[in-house]
This record gives C-alpha cells, structure tokens and sequence, in this order.
C-alpha cells in the first residue's frame, strides 16, 4: 500500500514538474505540456480511487443504526 501511494505522489510530482517546463519556455512544446498533463491526471485519478467516498461511510453508519 505504502509503494502504490509513493508511486501515485511520485507521478503527480513528475507530472508536474514536466508541464511546468513545458509552460516556461517561449517557445512552448504542446507534446511535452499534453504528456506531463496526463501524467499528473494518472497519479491523481490513482490517489483518489484509494480515498473511500463520504457517501459510503454515511451509508454504513446509517445501516447499522437501523440494526
């Protein structure tokens, strides 16, 4: 869990960093901008499907209130 977790931060870091340069130079290199976007997309969507949604959370107290 912990070297998934690395990995999605890892990606969101490169990522970030990749469309940044692409950004700062005058002349700008649509390619490099587009892969470092979806690099950084990969690592977020990544991170996120690990993060249980709030509406699971209420929908199981709400069960077991029931009870």
């Amino acid at each position: 869990m912990k070297l998934s977790r690395l990995i999605n931060f890892l990606l969101i870091l490169i990522g970030g960093i990749i469309a940044i340069y692409a950004k700062a130079g005058t002349e700008q290199n649509e390619y490099i901008l587009i892969g470092g976007i979806v690099i950084l997309m990969i690592g977020v969507y990544r991170l996120s499907k690990n993060i249980p949604s709030k509406n699971d959370s209420e929908m199981t107290s709400d069960n077991t209130d029931k009870s």
